[in-house]
């Protein structure tokens, strides 16, 4: 049985004035993080305190890694506040504290936590956030990525994107003898662990906008076929019998529809399967390949990538009128488009002067801004919020006989760009990023 996480409550007890002098502009990627000082995390009751220090641990490392905020030493920490007392603003200011953050985890009865946490605005001298979260002690990470999220929302006015995981297709052995998994991790990449046998040749993963469903392309008994897997049961169903090798699955934004690519008399289009009237629509037409769907927020438009012009480039399908545009004519091919979540950007790969590129640009094409390139990277996938992309990269080695694939984040200014880190012999391709967590 695959269950993700226990049951977790949310309660936000008190909500300050906004806090304008601190918004962080998350799109032109401020110059100088804001400075945020984590307290010590106050523990009451049968807590461990392993599991307070984590916390602090977690959050620390959540709002580093996003390059808009810099964590303040904690050995630079002037005093300690106990939770309903007010801090000496003055010692803040002088270490250069721009927020300061209070937490206190408390045991309850049934074998649950309550974490409760503040939010200070250092220069403005006012609480701006307060909260308190209940969950189980096994979700005691969660509560971390939770808690983080909370501050981010507070400072940036964007969505957080910390309690969230990623999907993927882990390889590991030789080169020649690759054995490819499914796994799921945490965004962090703790947690990883394995969603299929080491026998399946799998690809493709993509969450259902619900989380509780993973649509996949599966090669079982060497049949290409498209898979859901529940994820909180572990079965796995096939999704229908199309007549044809289907690939490149993709939920649409209300869960009840399934858009592919299918290959039938040597020529590739892309369905749409409506998972409760088990009917098969087809979207695209001609003798053109079209692949790589992705619904727009809406679900009224869908984005894909098609040779129909003689070269790879990507398209964009009405789905009411069924009218088909072209947005991309920049030198090279174009392909894998990802909707952003707030239907602003369209991510995609580039190919172009023996290089492949991960960039971004709006719904008609325009303002293309590349993230980064490489020897080989694809496969662009959104955070919530619509601020990161998740993509993979695989390097050569200097002798060709080996190739590492790397799981990779970027904003979307092109700076912090990180990998995620994965377990020793462990590399990852064909990401995709978890709406957030129920």
């Amino acid at each position: 049985m695959l269950k993700r996480f226990l049951f977790i409550a949310l309660f936000v007890f008190l909500a300050g004035p906004a806090m304008a002098e601190l918004r962080v502009d998350i799109v032109a990627n401020a110059l100088d993080p804001v400075a945020v000082a984590v307290q010590k995390i106050e523990t009451f009751g049968n807590v461990s305190a392993k599991d307070a220090e984590m916390i602090r641990d977690v959050v620390d490392a959540d709002l580093k890694s996003t390059g808009l905020f810099r964590i303040v030493s904690r050995d630079a920490l002037p005093e300690f506040v106990e939770m309903g007392k007010m801090p000496d603003f003055k010692l803040w200011s002088a270490v250069r504290a721009q927020v300061l953050v209070q937490a206190k985890l408390s045991a309850e009865s049934g074998g649950r936590y309550n974490l409760e946490f503040y939010v200070w605005d250092v220069a403005g001298r006012e609480q701006i956030e307060a909260q308190s979260l209940v969950a189980s002690k096994k979700s005691v990470r969660r509560l971390a990525h939770i808690m983080a999220d909370g501050i981010y929302e507070r400072l940036t006015g964007e969505i957080g994107y910390f309690d969230t995981q990623i999907v993927f297709i882990a390889e590991t052995g030789p080169v020649t003898e690759r054995v490819k998994r499914m796994a799921i991790m945490d965004q962090d990449g703790y947690g990883l662990r394995y969603l299929s046998d080491e026998d399946t040749f799998v690809m493709s993963p993509h969450f259902s906008p619900n989380m509780q469903t993973i649509v996949f392309l599966s090669y079982r008994d060497n049949d290409p076929m498209v898979w859901t897997l529940d994820l909180n049961t572990g079965e796995q169903r096939r999704l229908g019998q199309f007549g044809g090798m289907n690939f490149a699955p993709r939920f649409s934004p209300d869960g009840t529809k399934v858009a592919l690519s299918l290959v039938k008399n040597g020529i590739t289009h892309i369905y749409e399967y409506d998972i409760e009237s088990k009917k098969l629509r087809q979207l695209t037409f001609g003798n053109s390949l079209n692949v790589s769907p992705s619904y727009s927020p809406d679900g009224k438009k869908m984005a894909f990538n098609s040779d129909r012009s003689g070269n790879q480039q990507i398209y964009i399908l009405d789905l009411e009128s069924g009218e088909v545009e072209r947005i991309t004519y920049g030198a090279g091919r174009y392909a894998t488009p990802a909707w952003s979540p707030d239907g602003q950007f369209i991510a995609f790969t580039k190919m172009a002067d023996d290089t492949f590129y991960i960039g971004i640009m709006d719904t008609r094409g325009r303002n293309e801004k590349i993230l980064a390139g490489g020897w080989y990277m694809e496969a662009p996938s959104w955070a919530p919020g619509s601020r990161r992309l998740v993509y993979y990269e695989t390097e050569k080695t200097v002798d060709g006989m080996e190739r590492m694939s790397h799981i990779r984040s970027v904003d979307i200014t092109g700076q912090n760009l990180y990998d995620i880190s994965l377990p020793d012999g462990v590399y990852g391709v064909e990401p995709t990023w978890s709406p957030r967590l129920p």
